[in-house]
């Protein structure tokens, strides 16, 4: 007995001074993860140290969705693009970061919860119109042959005319200075095309305002009366964040906006396309349209009767997104423009295709609808789409 009591405090202080002389070299913190901190923090004896869920550094990402500026800055390549799109289109990383100290479990059973299913199917929206600009509804999936990054697709997966799709749409209305001159016949326009186009209970639409920053007039809603009171609500003044407006649009509207089954995103963008105010690149907002994959279509509010400056960067918008550019030089033209996005947004083909050669690598991928043995025949659509990253 004399024996063993003497043995036992010897025991117990060489396994106390292997594991002291063990921390310190599992614990350099050369660059470690949040989760192995935790480990360390678990492996530690001192019982008040594990409370360091100070792990609000994983939740601070989320923050960027109140303003639409705080990307442009992040976004210096391609890979680190995608995180403004992806965090609020599902809102799952920073909820998985913020309980993961919570949860007892090894490495193994962190990172499964984290994996996320490959994307490898690709959803487009299009148009065919024959050389009158007259919309072609009555073709077939043999019709068409789809090109996704200069390579045959694999396989369409399904094709469908869609001329009945629930809307989702945005009405960005520029409320700068520079359109003060016809600004209340647009927006007598815009809230005709909103009575006709909102079908109750199926369709819904947003007014956002924009001058130096963007401003909801009226939230997601099926109800035409408070989008028109939100239309009339829009008061010009200050100068033109075009960029910064499409971009909030996108990523926190249309990106976060439930739906059940497809839906069909599209923006109409009211302005003279000179913008002095913005944070984001015109790129930008393009990247984040395509993402969310909204067809943005712009209706100039210029009045001079030639093609401006800001009139090529409408242009180049829509072109990218699949959607189209009106220049209604004369007061009465704008009502018609409205009235043919109403008609375009109701004679669309939908598919989906399975690339050849995907990779989730982030990059951008381009998409070219062609409309096989069928000549005259004009297909518009968005030219690509980023591919979601393998992390």
């Amino acid at each position: 007995m004399k024996v063993a009591t003497i043995l036992a405090p010897a025991i117990l202080a060489g396994v106390a001074s292997l594991a002291f002389a063990q921390t310190p070299t599992d614990g350099l913190p050369s660059a470690p993860s949040a989760t192995q901190q935790e480990q360390q923090e678990k492996a530690q004896p001192p019982a008040p140290t594990v409370p360091k869920p100070e792990q609000s550094p994983a939740q601070t990402p989320s923050t960027p969705s109140s303003s639409p500026s705080d990307p442009a800055d992040q976004q210096t390549s391609e890979p680190v693009k995608e995180e403004p799109a992806a965090r609020p289109a599902t809102g799952q990383a920073p909820a998985l970061e913020k309980t993961a100290p919570e949860k007892q479990s090894d490495d193994i059973d962190e990172s499964l919860i984290t994996i996320r299913r490959a994307v490898d199917e690709v959803n487009v929206v299009f148009t065919v119109t024959d050389k009158h600009g007259r919309f072609v509804k009555d073709l077939k999936r043999n019709d068409f042959k789809v090109v996704d990054d200069a390579k045959p697709a694999s396989e369409i997966k399904s094709f469908r005319s869609e001329t009945d799709l629930p809307l989702q749409v945005g009405l960005l209305v520029d409320a700068s200075n520079s359109v003060r001159d016809r600004f209340k016949f647009e927006q007598e326009s815009a809230i005709e095309f909103l009575n006709q186009i909102i079908r109750l209970k199926y369709d819904r639409a947003f007014i956002v305002g924009f001058d130096v920053t963007p401003e909801v007039m009226q939230d997601f809603t099926d109800n035409t009366e408070l989008l028109s009171k939100g239309v009339r609500a829009l008061r010009p003044g200050g100068g033109t964040a075009m960029y910064d407006a499409l971009y909030f649009a996108c990523r926190d509207k249309l990106l976060k906006a439930p739906s059940r089954g497809t839906v069909r995103r599209a923006i109409i963008l009211l302005s003279d396309g000179d913008d002095n105010q913005s944070h984001v690149s015109r790129e930008e907002a393009i990247e984040m349209a395509q993402r969310a994959e909204v067809i943005v279509y712009t209706i100039s509010t210029n009045i001079t009767g030639s093609r401006a400056k800001g009139d090529k960067i409408l242009e180049r918008i829509a072109e990218a997104t699949g959607g189209r550019a009106f220049f209604p030089f004369q007061i009465r033209d704008v009502a018609d423009a409205f009235a043919e996005i109403q008609d375009e947004l109701r004679s669309q083909y939908a598919l989906s295709y399975k690339p050849a050669d995907f990779r989730q690598d982030g990059h951008y991928r381009t998409i070219e609808i062609i409309a096989q043995d069928k000549k005259n025949l004009k297909v518009r659509a968005r030219r690509g789409y980023y591919a979601p990253t393998s992390q």
